[in-house]
């Protein structure tokens, strides 16, 4: 049987390329290490990169609409499926105050077994999530 390894990166759909790509840049210090239009399935799609982790990031011609359960951790998590990235912070107290100040939406926050978490919305909508242990 193969090893798995380690993750190798997380797919996101968004509604708008360019802004999502400025948006982790700016709040989450990904950077582009690839960009395609795909014309099979309609679609641009580019990865963005974090120290060894990377997301791929997809924008269709005709996008789709997040369903508004999406939109709040909680209720989410009941509908089975993929739900969110979550990612290790050191710092969540600076962290916070980096994306309030960048006008980050966060949906929530909870202490979880003595750790800080926090939930965000990236500019579409989508749920991230923030731990510090």
């Amino acid at each position: 049987m193969g090893k798995i390894y380690k993750p190798l990166h997380v797919g996101i759909s968004v509604y708008n390329m360019d802004e999502a790509i400025k948006w982790y840049e700016k709040n989450l210090d990904f950077k582009v290490i690839k960009d395609d239009y795909i014309p099979p399935i309609k679609a641009r799609i580019v990865f963005i990169k974090n120290g060894d982790f990377e997301i791929e990031l997809f924008q269709y011609d005709k996008p789709k609409s997040l369903p508004e359960d999406r939109l709040f951790p909680n209720i989410d998590l009941q509908t089975v499926g993929t739900k969110h990235v979550a990612f290790l912070t050191d710092d969540m107290k600076a962290l916070k105050e980096k994306l309030i100040a960048n006008g980050v939406d966060i949906a929530h926050e909870v202490i979880m077994e003595g750790n800080p978490v926090m939930f965000i919305r990236d500019n579409s909508g989508v749920l991230i999530e923030f731990i510090q242990k």
